[in-house]
């Protein structure tokens, strides 16, 4: 009946009418279908009085299918072209003569020619012999097609519209197609993914490809530029707690200067003042395709100071190798030094060290949109190595605690997302993370706990040299980067016992779930979530809120 698809048969006038309509409707879809010898031996239709229904009765033979018998070319192609073509139509010998099956074939020819440098390539049926065999052995159709290359499509020349501020070489360069290049579909279909990773512009169509007056092949890109410079920030201020107490400043700072001078570099601020002692400051840096190489650099500046225990500051740089627009390799280096803040009672903390960090980092990302994925995966590993010298507090060290140590990191960060129903995606994401070395201090371990890890506990509330945490969402988007989200987190944390400080060792398996919005705002991408950790009343959960972090 869904090939019949009558909504209103009231409005036809007459059975002859429906007559007609069903018997025309059930004869192409056979025909589609590769039926074509089929019967309709009755159609009946009937009226119950004052039941307001109409009863079809069909009686169809549909008979033997017909069966493609041969397959040939109208007009003589090149050799090289009959090599890649006939293959396809030989495969349809013995297949049954339908629409469906016929129109794959052509689509498989048309992007042979589409990849290879002839975009209006057009393929058409010529003729159709049909025959048929001895009694009772079905019915064969002979195909004869009609192949056109037409015109080949060399692009002379790219131009990019929309684009105020970006520079039309660094859209060209990112989208990695040349002047003089011959078409390529598979290429050009995927220029609005590469563009889209810039995070420069509103969602990317797919560009244009024609003839001017001259005869030349022009690509035609359209952009629409967003914004890609970002402030956010809070002030706040605690009063003195007594008499003799003092007020103090907390807040949040994060600035974002992206695609500066229209050249793709960018360069990020953040200041964070948790309580009175704790604070945090960070610097980056990018540097994108140095010397228009595949090539890029990144540095950065980070210090936190932690309660009043000690200052740890780092400065360092990356250097990226684009390999390919999904895999990437990196080496870094980092300098780091930690300074203890030893009080009138002095009390240990941790040692005054320095330290170099050097490292490898393999990067795949195959998303189809960094900030609300539909599909795809990211999957980061990185490993490094740092020699550490103590320096003092002098009337802590011993001849052991004097010599340089080595402190080994492997982390590794994979997600991976898939569209179950339309703007319905199920993400799943495992990360881990180990350190390892002698002499481990409070200033070396992983910080855990938060937005970015465990939520439904304090920021940072864990410190720990092995973690291992998964995260699971379900997504409903509402616009391209906006969406709602249950999620359910899972994680572990280990740290090990440390005899120098007296510390046992500390370990736990930890639990949450929630909800949450991830809201596309004039500051950025603004995430919301309420979490409630194991065991806890759903009363007890912690609000977190973040902004995605765009560097």
């Amino acid at each position: 009946m869904n090939w019949i698809k009558i909504q209103n048969i009231k409005n036809i006038k007459n059975q002859k009418s429906l007559h007609d309509t069903i018997a025309n409707r059930i004869s192409k879809k056979l025909a589609e279908e590769g039926f074509y010898n089929f019967k309709i031996d009755s159609i009946s239709i009937d009226s119950p009085a004052d039941s307001g229904k109409i009863n079809i009765t069909l009686i169809i033979n549909e008979g033997k299918p017909t069966l493609i018998k041969s397959t040939s070319i109208q007009n003589p192609l090149p050799e090289k072209d009959s090599l890649k073509i006939m293959p396809v139509l030989r495969s349809l010998h013995g297949q049954i003569f339908s629409k469906q099956i016929i129109e794959n074939s052509i689509s498989r020819i048309i992007n042979y020619f589409e990849n290879s440098g002839f975009p209006f390539a057009t393929v058409k049926i010529h003729s159709v012999n049909f025959s048929s065999g001895p009694p009772g052995n079905g019915h064969y159709a002979g195909i004869v097609f009609l192949i056109k290359k037409n015109q080949l499509g060399k692009i002379d020349k790219i131009q990019i519209e929309g684009n105020t501020k970006t520079k039309a070489g660094v859209i060209i360069r990112t989208a990695g197609i040349k002047p003089g290049e011959l078409y390529s579909e598979s290429k050009i279909a995927g220029i609005p993914q590469r563009l889209n990773r810039l995070r420069f512009f509103e969602k990317v169509g797919k560009p244009e490809f024609y003839f001017n007056s001259k005869g030349k092949g022009i690509l035609l890109i359209k952009v629409k530029e967003k914004q890609t410079n970002f402030f956010d920030g809070i002030l706040g201020y605690v009063p003195p707690s007594g008499t003799n107490g003092k007020g103090y400043f907390t807040g949040f700072a994060n600035v974002k200067l992206g695609n500066l001078f229209g050249t793709g570099r960018v360069f990020a601020f953040k200041w964070l003042q948790e309580n009175r002692y704790s604070q945090e400051l960070e610097l980056n840096y990018l540097e994108p395709w140095v010397l228009d190489y595949p090539v890029n650099f990144k540095t950065g500046l980070y210090q936190r100071k932690q309660d009043t225990t000690y200052i740890k500051r780092k400065i360092g740089g990356n250097i990226e190798y684009l390999t390919t627009e999904e895999i990437s390799a990196s080496v870094f280096i980092v300098s780091e030094s930690t300074i203890p803040v030893l009080g009138n009672n002095n009390k240990f903390t941790v040692f005054n060290s320095n330290s170099i960090s050097t490292g490898i980092e393999l990067k795949i990302d195959t998303r189809d949109n960094p900030l609300a994925p539909k599909s795809g995966l990211l999957f980061v590993n990185s490993y490094s190595y740092s020699s550490k010298k103590i320096n003092g507090p002098e009337q802590f060290l011993t001849p052991q605690t004097q010599t340089v140590t080595g402190l080994q990191r492997l982390q590794l960060d994979f997600s991976f997302y898939y569209e179950l129903f339309t703007n319905q995606v199920v993400q799943l994401s495992v990360h881990g993370k180990e350190l390892r070395g002698n002499s481990l201090e409070v200033s070396d371990l992983y910080k855990f706990g938060g937005t970015n890890s465990m939520r439904g506990y304090r920021e940072k509330q864990f410190s720990a040299n092995r973690l291992l945490w998964s995260n699971l969402e379900y997504r409903y988007l509402i616009s391209e980067f906006s969406y709602a989200f249950l999620f359910f987190d899972a994680g572990y944390y280990l740290r090990n016992k440390d005899e120098q400080t007296n510390t046992p060792e500390v370990s736990d398996v930890l639990k949450s779930f929630g909800l949450g919005f991830s809201l596309e705002s004039a500051l950025g991408i603004l995430n919301i979530s309420y979490a409630v950790p194991q065991g806890a009343p759903v009363s007890k959960g912690l609000i977190h809120f973040g902004i995605l972090n765009n560097f």
